[in-house]
């Protein structure tokens, strides 16, 4: 029987060591990569059974990666593996359709038996974590904007790189389009958001969890 395939996206190298030592006895880590963005790109061209995907990651940030990829790759399964906490969080990689949830301090404990609810075709998130996916109607509400979900996909990508400090043609050549389209897109989240700086912004980026401050 051929190994379960994983793509892991972190850019943490200590915890990517760590994560081999614990799955490679049992899986196949066909990819590792740094960044959201790569994570999408990698899933669609490899098609792994699993991905995991850390929230916080440069150029696209996990909760957007993960969404890419159900949508494109939905045969992937796609768990979080993270430090944060908040149930905010929880529920944005829910909405994301991700499989599972996994705080980083408890990999050790939890994330086999994550993947192997998951594998199975379950949800598994880490014990204590669980309340925080209600489905509940007042959780919906106020997860509605996190990870600025009013947004469509291409402002959010302009908006991440933008709170990463990167320039219009820096942006142009991550996404492959026009300094002028970059500049469309950046005056369309200004009026959409109502702000009107690039610290303001910033600042709102922070606050969705869309980069870390």
């Amino acid at each position: 029987m051929s190994q379960i395939r994983i793509v892991v996206a972190d850019d943490h190298a200590i915890l990517l060591d760590g994560l081999k030592r614990l799955l490679e006895p049992k899986y196949q880590i066909v990819a590792v990569v740094s960044d959201g963005r790569a994570a999408v790109e990698v899933a669609r061209e490899l098609r792994p059974e699993i991905v995991l995907l850390d929230i916080s990651m440069p150029l696209l940030n996990g909760i957007e990666a993960a969404r890419r990829i159900r949508q494109e790759v939905p045969e992937s399964k796609v768990i979080i593996l993270t430090m944060y906490t908040d149930r905010h969080y929880v529920r944005a990689a829910i909405h994301a359709g991700v499989s599972g949830y996994v705080l980083k301090h408890a990999a050790s404990e939890d994330l086999l038996a994550c993947m192997e609810r998951v594998l199975e075709g379950g949800v598994y998130i880490t014990p204590g974590l669980a309340p925080a996916a209600s489905t509940d109607e007042t959780s919906v509400t106020l997860n509605e904007d996190l990870f600025g979900r009013k947004l469509t996909p291409r402002q959010r990508d302009v908006l991440q790189l933008v709170a990463e400090g990167k320039s219009a043609k820096d942006i142009a050549h991550v996404l492959n389009i026009s300094v002028k389209t970059v500049e469309f897109h950046k005056a369309s989240i200004f009026s959409s958001l109502g702000l009107r700086s690039t610290a303001e912004l910033t600042r709102y980026a922070v606050q969705q969890g869309i980069v870390t401050s």
